[in-house]
């Protein structure tokens, strides 16, 4: 091996042993916690500046500083995060999302607390910790490896880590101290952030900002380890960091020089790109925001306050808006966030990258620069700009299609790193680059009229979009994608426009933003920034209008001063409140008395209002129905279906024929089959053998919502409704998604349910369980289905209302509907059924 070999490996082992720190850190703190730390970074730089204040700043001794901070303060930090923030999460069980939520509140208040207190300027005077030996720190991490692989795989302790992180209560009942478990993994993954942070502090730069997007560019190699092999983490980062030293030697001219410069620079970036958007998702349960009620309501006169508030600059700041003129533009793109995280409910931690390159692009044209276009005047190279980043949300909207939660929480990420990496930070796209402002709008006032006007017409379009059909369809999306799914929402498409209009505000907003400064500035558009202004929309209220220009005011006007930091550290605090306390913003806004929209009902009806009946004349007992067949009906049915899983057969060559005009039912023991029969009769699942026909034509391979509007309607098990959509809006989305998208049967609908008195008005968040289940079903009737797919719809109903949905399936068979139920109630199978099917061990037996 020659000489420059061996020196560039060891130099890639040093990096890659700080990588494998990080891998090991953030795999057991997963494993203990079942929570993706993305504040590891955070609290390496954080450990970074204690061990520089205390060595450096007050003269301490170096073992002696080490070990105050790496056995003191990195677990410190990590019990604190335990016992304030995540350990309540986990103990309400509530959506993953939220614990996201809260580590991102971590991540971005310790940026801001290290920017208060130690400025945020560079700093290259950091101790040492290991000689320059990249030996002595492969030793580290191989001991910590070997260490943590023996303690989880062959200890008690090991084995209450994975019972925990199962199913925490059921850990609880077995008798293991969940909370100790949970609190050993936050400071074991707090220790080797900290680790991490002093070994690599010595040569990077040591900020608030540059240090903590370093190791969360190395998430990579715990995400290509599924987070759980600790050999395969450790062994992914040695590789990248030894490939990254190597490909140094490379020194090609030409066209390839810049790309391949910037990829060996940024190797552990190419590998989060394919870790997060190609390998399977990791952590994919929920969304961001479920929400159980809608969205505020904001009285007229807070407009009113609002728009004197934005309007004050023009008449008492003089002439030097220099601040002022970053607010509309901001607001701008963090309305971007409102369309694609609070109405479509995804999380999105890449919209900094989509303002970037809107500013990028505006500059590129107003210049004269963009490939294949010629010099525009600024004010349309900025509507150019606007256009041209809004194919490219597809980069973020394609993984959206598949991943959820955590999963499309890093591919966002990625998405950002990437484009800041490659793009913002190469001299080829930005060097030499400016960006002025429209002639006639140089000064300050008068461009910032425009931003004004911009901003009116950005928040116009938006609140158009929030209450119109595509509105519902995306809050329904939100609220229980698989239920929006059966009510016939395209949601890969719908997820693809949420994001390619997201980008498209976000880059109008960059470029807005990169006028009012008079330059573009990539480090106002960093991964970092992305995820405070995330944590900041999502803090001030993701689905209202209202919160981005709070969000805006807030972010610019705290940070106006000498010292920045202010605005993301109490950021940063109210994510973590709010992952805390996740009742607690609707508390607050009862108190000031802010309601819910559609919260107030005209007096004179309730809420339990009883069903009514379908026209006496539809009346008739399952005995009196005739059962033949009805013109002009189709048929579902399925021939030969077969499922496994592994080694275990679901369904074993199944045939099954819903005849229209009447009601077959499905009974059986639990695990006999039903439920996987009834997902592949409505597309949920898709069976290994066999076939799935409407009307002899093969429909196998169609999707859930194809199959809706294809006039096969199905409810949930577990009910499937939109909370923070009223019942009437419930039901106007199977009206505006199904098979016939006729609106004018929303009335009928909720008449025949009993649900057209004031109920129709009320959120269905609160509702009662058999209200709900009428507004499930009318969800699917105002599509106008021929067949219906009802799983267990007699769950959770009293005996009333039993009798009522058996009364309102006879009458829809009479019609000519056909109906299948999945039922354990034998006394309504037998009441209601023509036919009934009885399922054992995948296999229909009669």
């Amino acid at each position: 091996m020659s000489s420059l070999t061996y020196d560039l490996t060891l130099a890639g082992l040093a990096v890659g042993s700080a990588a494998a720190l990080t891998g090991i850190g953030l795999i057991v703190t997963y494993r203990a916690t079942g929570v993706l730390n993305l504040a590891q970074g955070a609290i390496a730089m954080v450990c970074a500046y204690v061990l520089r204040q205390l060595v450096v700043e007050w003269g301490w001794p170096l073992p002696l500083g080490a070990a105050v901070t790496l056995l003191l303060v990195a677990p410190g930090i990590g019990l604190l995060l335990d016992r304030l923030v995540f350990r309540p999460i986990a103990v309400r069980d509530v959506d993953p999302a939220r614990a996201l939520v809260a580590s991102i509140g971590v991540f971005v208040l310790l940026v801001g607390g290290a920017a208060l207190l130690w400025g945020s300027g560079a700093r290259s005077d950091a101790p040492e910790l290991l000689p320059d030996d990249p030996w002595a720190q492969l030793t580290a991490v191989a001991l910590l490896a070997a260490l943590v692989t023996v303690v989880t795989r062959w200890t008690r302790f090991g084995r209450e880590v994975r019972a925990v992180v199962d199913n925490r209560a059921l850990a609880a009942l077995g008798g293991i101290d969940a909370d100790r478990v949970s609190a050993v993994g936050w400071a074991f993954g707090s220790f080797t952030a900290g680790l991490t942070g002093v070994l690599l502090a010595p040569y990077v730069r040591l900020d608030p900002y540059g240090l903590p997007l370093l190791v969360v560019e190395v998430i990579a190699v715990a995400v290509v380890a599924r987070m759980r092999s600790l050999p395969v983490a450790v062994g992914t980062a040695l590789a990248i960091g030894v490939a990254q030293a190597q490909l140094t030697r490379l020194h090609p001219s030409g066209w390839g020089e810049p790309l391949l410069q910037a990829v060996s620079a940024n190797l552990f970036v190419v590998a989060l790109l394919i870790a997060a958007l190609v390998l399977p998702g990791v952590g994919s349960r929920g969304t961001l925001t479920r929400p159980a009620a809608p969205a505020v309501r904001i009285p007229g006169v807070v407009w009113l306050v609002a728009a004197i508030l934005f309007l004050l600059p023009l008449g008492f700041a003089g002439s030097d808006l220099h601040t002022s003129v970053q607010v509309p533009a901001l607001a701008v793109i963090l309305l971007s966030l409102v369309v694609v995280t609070g109405r479509g409910g995804q999380i999105s931690l890449g919209q900094a990258a989509y303002a970037g390159l809107g500013a990028l692009f505006t500059a590129l044209l107003a210049a004269g620069r963009f490939p294949g276009l010629p010099r525009l005047p600024e004010l349309l190279a900025l509507v150019v700009a606007a256009a041209l980043v809004a194919p490219l949300g597809v980069l973020t909207g394609w993984p959206a299609i598949r991943r959820h939660g955590l999963a499309l929480a890093l591919a966002t990420l990625a998405v950002g790193v990437g484009v800041s990496r490659f793009v913002f930070a190469q001299p080829y796209a930005t060097a030499g680059l400016s960006l002025s402002r429209p002639a006639g709008l140089s000064s300050d006032r008068a461009f910032y009229v425009v931003e004004l006007a911009v901003l009116a017409g950005a928040l116009l379009a938006v609140s158009a979009l929030r209450r119109g059909r595509t509105g519902r369809a995306l809050a329904a999306l939100r609220d229980h994608e698989p239920g929006a799914s059966a009510a016939g929402v395209p949601v890969p498409a719908l997820k693809l426009l949420a994001f390619v209009t997201g980008a498209a505000l976000a880059a109008l907003g960059g470029g807005l933003l990169g006028m009012g400064l008079r330059a573009f500035d990539p480090s106002a558009y960093d991964p970092v920034r992305g995820l405070l202004w995330f944590a900041a929309v999502v803090v001030l209220g993701a689905d209202n209008l209202l919160g981005p220009l709070a969000a805006a005011a807030l972010l610019v006007g705290l940070d106006a001063g000498a010292r920045g930091g202010v605005a993301a550290a109490l950021i940063g605090l109210m994510a973590i409140l709010i992952g805390r306390f996740p009742d607690g913003p609707r508390w607050v806004l009862r108190r000031v008395g802010l309601t819910a929209a559609g919260a107030r009902t005209p007096s004179g009806g309730g809420v339990g209002a009883e069903m009514r009946s379908p026209d006496t004349r539809r009346r008739r007992t399952g005995g009196n129905r005739p059962a033949g067949p009805v013109p002009g009906a189709h048929t579902l049915s399925a021939h030969n279906v077969r499922l496994q899983y592994g080694h275990y057969t679901a369904l074993d060559g199944v045939d099954i024929v819903l005849p229209a005009g009447q009601v077959t039912a499905l009974i059986g023991a639990n695990g006999a089959g039903k439920s996987t029969l009834f997902h592949c009769l409505c597309g949920t699942l898709r069976p290994r053998s066999g076939r799935v026909e409407l009307d002899g034509v093969d429909i196998t391979r169609r999707a859930a919502h194809t199959r809706t509007r294809l006039g096969i309607a199905r409810t949930f098990q577990q009910l499937a409704v939109f909370p923070s959509l009223t019942v009437e809006e419930n039901v106007r989305i199977g009206a505006e998604q199904g098979r016939r998208r006729d609106p004018a049967a929303v009335g009928p609908v909720l008449r025949l349910l009993g649900l057209d008195g004031p109920v129709r008005h009320r959120p269905a968040a609160g509702l009662a369980t058999g209200t709900l289940r009428r507004v499930e079903l009318g969800r699917a009737l105002a599509g106008g289905p021929h067949t219906l797919l009802l799983d267990e719809p007699a769950a959770g109903l009293d005996t009333v209302e039993a009798e009522a949905l058996a009364r309102i399936l006879e009458a829809l068979a009479a019609d000519g509907m056909a109906v299948l139920v999945v039922e354990h109630d034998l006394d309504l199978v037998a009441r209601i059924a023509h036919t009934v099917h009885v399922m054992e061990a995948g296999r229909i037996v009669r």
